[in-house]
């Protein structure tokens, strides 16, 4: 989709982009809100607003197929963040303190490893449940 909003500059910072799309939304422009959520998303591929702002609109138009891509995208975005940041070097004394405090919690089991799926993976992936089920009818 091209964007064809005449006030939307390609220097425009995500949060600027987030309230003009924000403003379409209320304004019932959802397409061009939709193209500028994808701008924002391809700017900062992390934003989770972005993501759900736009997944929202896909669901109002019952654009079941568009979410589940949307989801899917989300999700694999998240997920490689997360990976990236359990990588990055941390001193055995807070590593040893972050798993006591997670099993403390009951957010681990016994050897360290979490039980649930952060946030906002966890919501995501129920959602893809349910957008697949309603693909499918």
């Amino acid at each position: 989709m091209k964007l064809a909003h005449k006030n939307l500059k390609d220097d425009d910072e995500p949060g600027d982009l987030l309230n003009k799309a924000k403003q379409l939304e209320k304004q019932g422009e959802m397409e061009e809100a939709a193209s500028v959520y994808e701008k924002i998303i391809r700017k900062d591929p992390f934003d989770e607003n972005a993501y759900n702002r736009l997944m929202i609109i896909h669901r109002k138009n019952k654009e079941y197929k568009k979410e589940k891509a949307i989801l899917d995208a989300a999700i694999k975005a998240f997920q490689q963040l997360y990976a990236e940041s359990l990588r990055l070097p941390v001193p055995p004394r807070i590593k040893s303190l972050s798993k006591q405090i997670l099993k403390a919690t009951g957010l681990a089991d016994k050897s360290g490893n979490l039980l649930y799926e952060r946030e906002p993976l966890y919501r995501w992936n129920k959602r893809r449940e349910l957008v697949i089920k309603k693909i499918k009818k």
